[in-house]
């Protein structure tokens, strides 16, 4: 799963999954731009690849807004001169509420961070590979939006279930022009903003929680990350349209 001199754009990169994604494409070979709203912690990503002899850029954005989308994608192309993998990472988990108590500001709000971010970075991304004949993009859905979600609310699970949805049209919209689109679906994993969630929870819920994963524990962000980096590569050059569930066998369809 080598992926020497191709070229990757990580959203939300600033942590977690994210973080993980980028040191792991750049390991196997890729040249990285990062990409979140926080500058300082992108530095540190990209140092810690750098460190590791890796080749690493770094792009603040906001991906709910589109001008800066398409900034992002101009300042990567201008220092390469090509874009072959989009990782669309960037999200945000909400708190656990009934619907009743969902405001509806709350509902956009999460919608446009976990759903519209999606579609402004492949609306940007696609002419790109479509004129290269080529391109890997994976979207992170997550286990909520393939059955619920045991620590945010109903609107992420929504949001997150159409990112599945929206994986699918793009995979058959790009196909022909030799773009592949997948999406993984993680369960719970331990990054930073997740083990806070995780640790406010009672030892007996967690552990009627770990009861519904049949290998016993939480992942962790490179576990991610190494799924990720399969579906960016030319291992996974027929795989186009699905959604792998990376859950320890808590939801198996």
């Amino acid at each position: 799963m080598l992926l020497n001199d191709r070229i990757a754009l990580v959203t939300g990169a600033s942590r977690g999954i994210g973080a993980a994604t980028a040191r792991v494409l750049a390991q196997r070979g890729a040249r990285v731009a990062v990409s979140a709203r926080t500058v300082s912690d992108l530095e540190w990503v990209a140092a810690s690849i750098r460190k590791k002899g890796g080749d690493a850029l770094v792009v603040p954005c906001d991906v709910v807004n589109s001008s800066q989308v398409a900034a992002m994608t101009e300042t990567v192309m201008k220092k390469w001169g090509r874009l072959d993998i989009l990782v669309n990472n960037a999200g945000l988990g909400t708190p656990v509420k009934p619907v009743e108590d969902v405001s509806p500001e709350e509902w956009d709000e999460t919608m446009l961070l976990n759903l519209k971010s999606v579609f402004l970075c492949i609306r940007a991304a696609a002419p790109i590979m479509k004129r290269q004949k080529y391109g890997r993009i994976v979207n992170v859905s997550s286990f909520a939006g393939r059955f619920f979600s045991r620590l945010s609310g109903p609107q992420y699970s929504s949001a997150k279930a159409g990112v599945v949805g929206f994986t699918r049209h793009m995979a058959a919209e790009l196909g022909p022009f030799g773009v592949c689109v997948n999406s993984v679906a993680p369960s719970p994993v331990l990054t930073e903003r997740v083990k806070a969630k995780w640790e406010s929870r009672d030892e007996e819920e967690r552990q009627r929680i770990l009861a519904g994963i049949p290998l016993g524990r939480v992942a962790q962000p490179e576990e991610i990350a190494t799924v990720v980096a399969f579906l960016a590569s030319d291992d996974a050059s027929y795989v186009n349209g699905v959604c792998i569930d990376v859950n320890g066998g808590s939801y198996m369809v």
